[in-house]
């Protein structure tokens, strides 16, 4: 990987990477609350009333993963586009994104929920990226500043929708409007004893997606260096700035309103408290601001942690699953091991070996956290070299 001004675009590119691994290992701590942290009143990490510092900015630092990821893959698809014509690069977009669906609803719907029967399809941001994937696939042939216009006014105004009258719940509108644009923990039913459980409404992830695509023009061999870093820093910078405007005038862009506090930290982790289900503007501008300053600041670093983060940023898709599996085999071993039994494993109202009382305090979820990310450390060492030295089609989908 060379880090010249004009990187070659069939060589990695180590700010991408550098990034990419940052936020792979970010979104493994909010996974491992999810799995070993006490549930129940007092637990919500965004409740200004029973929350505590570092339970909230524990939540509130993983926030930049899912953006973050969804832009960096728009600008993956742009760089994948220019060793492809537009008829290959929209084939490969669409099998993509069919492909990351099915790994979703198939593969880690078992690993979440632990339920080999499927009662409950579980969406989240695999399949947002696929859906967007694949609408991003479909608009590719567009030019480009047609794709960015798209892109700008799904980012900007899908919030137009908070104040709209919506349908009514249980309707075919309502579970129709809730993918797309608004699903929070939606329950839609698939009969009687099975379901989906969406969290994540695809339309503002696209937005955020094609914004990426766009920005991926920047990476072009021959790209000037310098004003690419300028263009990134400006528009992060911009970004950070609109978001605390709107942030003030405490209207427009987060259907949740800050609001003064007990005392000056709460006040100010009210004002970070915007909402992610679904991505709200002020979300996107607070996450998206800083990603896009770091990937302007890191293109020349080099150096030990920079290096352990492309590890895992040269290959986020093979680390992705089979940490959600590890976590899963680590729960079960804890929850025997806390002296639960077989009679508890499926408790209704709850996933699979997560009863009512099962949990631990927040420095076993960080203690679990750095055992993962330790054990996938070699094998994704391994296969990012294998990647690196191998050319098989089937390595484009891992």
């Amino acid at each position: 990987m060379t880090n010249s001004d004009s990187p070659t675009l069939k060589q990695r590119i180590r700010s991408i990477d550098i990034l990419r691994g940052a936020i792979m290992l970010i979104m493994a701590i909010d996974h491992s609350r999810d799995f070993f942290y006490f549930t129940g009143p007092g637990t919500l990490p965004t409740d200004m009333a029973t929350t505590t510092a570092i339970l909230f900015f524990t939540r509130w630092i993983t926030h930049f993963c899912a953006p973050t990821f969804v832009f960096l893959s728009g600008v993956s698809a742009y760089i994948a586009g220019t060793r492809r014509t537009k008829n290959e690069l929209m084939a490969f977009l669409v099998k993509r994104g069919l492909w990351l669906i099915v790994i979703e609803i198939v593969v880690l719907t078992l690993a979440i929920s632990a339920d080999p029967f499927y009662h409950v399809l579980i969406l989240q941001v695999l399949w947002a990226i696929g859906f967007s994937m694949i609408i991003l696939g479909l608009l590719s042939r567009l030019p480009l500043v047609y794709i960015g216009i798209i892109g700008a006014l799904i980012f900007f105004g899908h919030d137009i929708i908070d104040g709209l009258p919506l349908p009514a719940k249980g309707s075919a509108g309502f579970d129709v409007e809730s993918i797309f644009l608004t699903a929070f923990a939606t329950f839609i039913p698939l009969g009687r004893t099975h379901g989906i459980f969406d969290m994540y409404a695809v339309l503002p992830w696209t937005g955020i997606m094609l914004l990426g695509y766009v920005f991926g023009s920047m990476y072009r061999t021959h790209y000037d260096g310098n004003k690419r870093r300028k263009i990134l820093r400006y528009a992060g910078i911009g970004a950070l700035c609109l978001f605390v405007a709107l942030r003030l005038v405490n209207d427009y862009g987060d259907p949740s309103h800050w609001s003064t506090q007990k005392n000056g930290l709460y006040t100010f982790m009210s004002f970070l408290n915007v909402s992610k289900y679904p991505p709200s503007l002020l979300y996107c501008l607070m996450t998206l601001g800083v990603s896009l300053l770091l990937l302007s600041l890191t293109e020349h670093a080099n150096n030990r942690f920079t290096k352990f983060l492309t590890v895992y940023g040269n290959v986020p898709f093979f680390y992705y699953v089979p940490h959600f599996f590890l976590l899963r085999i680590i729960n079960i071993i804890m929850f025997f091991a806390s002296g639960f039994t077989t009679s508890q494993i499926a408790v209704p109202g709850s996933f699979l070996f997560e009863p009512p009382g099962y949990g631990f305090p927040l420095w076993v979820v960080y203690l679990v956290w750095l055992t993962v990310i330790t054990i996938l450390y070699f094998p994704c060492r391994w296969f990012s070299n294998y990647k690196r030295t191998h050319k098989q089609w089937w390595l484009s989908y891992l």
